[in-house]
């Protein structure tokens, strides 16, 4: 039996948090080639650290954008903000070491004469939804999200300049009937540039944003807050602590809320099943949960690298489902082609949308006009009530 009464906490960070920005500019390289090659490969990784960032990884496109990966890091260091001592995107050192990708992984992937395209990678993809939002997202990550983006918006239109690019949130949030109705606890580290600021004035400069996000009762006279709880926070990002691609993946997914698969989003082109099938699970799950055949759901996808079909589909409606878990699974095989083709065509995915994904979650997020966040749509729904 699922518990109905409970705590439960997740935590987000922010674009300027030293692994996002590692995130973004993989993002950014990949997107770069993108524009150039719907078709390209990569696998880009990125390492940041003081007045330092190190490219890598394997590519296979225009060879013009290897030549302008300098510049698209320092842009992306730009858009988030850093101009500190330490990391400032004029003065830091940029060293790309991305290399031709590799043969034996591209015989795999790519499609040939009687045979489909492959998958990248072998893995496991994890979907999630839960009508607990109206995004179908676990709570506690999505107002943990919609904090940090709602500083990030008041400090780069200049209403908030004291305000840093790196901050980190988490919310503890009381569940009651299997429901979120309070916020228990609210820690909030966030980056000043005023040096002469203590844990108080940050307070009270952040809480009316943070008041304007989360819903209207959720913080009560019981809510601790705890922010800055170390004091001060001035020197912020890589030159503060060293970042990587990939080492968000619970930020980047549903908080903990849901199982994950292990593999990280940025920097991958969408043959990376890493990537593309985590996209469609969470969008079959969302389209469960739309179509009214559960409450919540968890989807499981499986592939093995070079072979086109997932190897298998699991659903588990957590007790909520008005529908027998297995017919679920055989409607979204039904109404989806889940091989890496598929799915890259269904959801529209060669396409340079990946960048505006590296920060505030790759789920939860409104789809756009241009084909981003595709994923989020919830176009299947009458299509798996009738499959089903």
């Amino acid at each position: 039996m699922s518990r109905h009464d409970y705590i439960f906490t997740s935590e987000s960070v922010s674009e300027g948090h030293p692994d996002k920005v590692c995130d973004r500019i993989s993002d950014a390289v990949l997107d770069a080639f993108l524009t150039e090659d719907p078709h390209a490969r990569v696998a880009c990784e990125t390492f940041a650290t003081t007045d330092r960032v190190v490219i890598g990884g394997e590519v296979r496109g225009p060879a013009a954008v290897i030549q302008r990966v300098e510049d698209i890091a320092r842009a992306c260091v730009r858009d988030i903000g850093y101009e500190q001592d330490g990391f400032h995107w004029a003065n830091l050192k940029v060293d790309s070491y991305l290399h031709a990708q590799s043969a034996d992984i591209a015989q795999g992937v790519d499609a040939g004469a009687g045979k489909d395209e492959g998958a990248g990678d072998q893995g496991i993809m994890f979907g999630y939804a839960v009508d607990e939002t109206p995004e179908l997202m676990p709570a506690p990550i999505q107002y943990a999200h919609a904090i940090l983006r709602r500083l990030a918006e008041v400090r780069k239109n200049g209403s908030e300049p004291r305000l840093g690019p790196d901050a980190k949130s988490q919310l503890s949030i009381r569940y009651a009937g299997g429901k979120p109705v309070e916020v228990t606890s609210l820690v909030l580290s966030t980056q000043h540039l005023d040096a002469s600021m203590s844990s108080a004035d940050v307070r009270a400069l952040v809480e009316p944003y943070i008041r304007e996000v989360l819903p209207e009762g959720w913080l009560t006279a019981n809510t601790e807050w705890w922010i800055n709880p170390t004091g001060k926070f001035v020197i912020g990002g890589p030159d503060g602590d060293a970042g990587l691609t990939g080492r968000k993946i619970i930020v980047d997914t549903y908080g903990g809320a849901a199982p994950h698969g292990g593999g990280a989003f940025s920097g991958k082109d969408p043959t990376k099943v890493d990537r593309s099938a985590a996209y469609a699970a969470r969008y079959l799950a969302k389209n469960v949960v739309a179509a009214g055949l559960a409450r919540r759901c968890t989807l499981q996808l499986s592939y093995a690298i070079g072979v086109a079909k997932p190897l298998s589909i699991y659903v588990d409606t957590h007790g909520t489902g008005k529908a027998d878990e297995a017919a679920i699974e055989r409607a979204v095989a039904k109404v989806m082609d889940l091989t890496p083709r598929g799915i890259r065509t269904h959801l529209g995915l060669n396409k340079p949308i990946f960048a505006r994904t590296s920060a505030y979650g790759h789920f939860g997020r409104a789809p756009e006009a241009d084909g981003g966040f595709s994923w989020e749509k919830t176009d299947l729904a009458e299509a798996l009530q009738k499959a089903v």
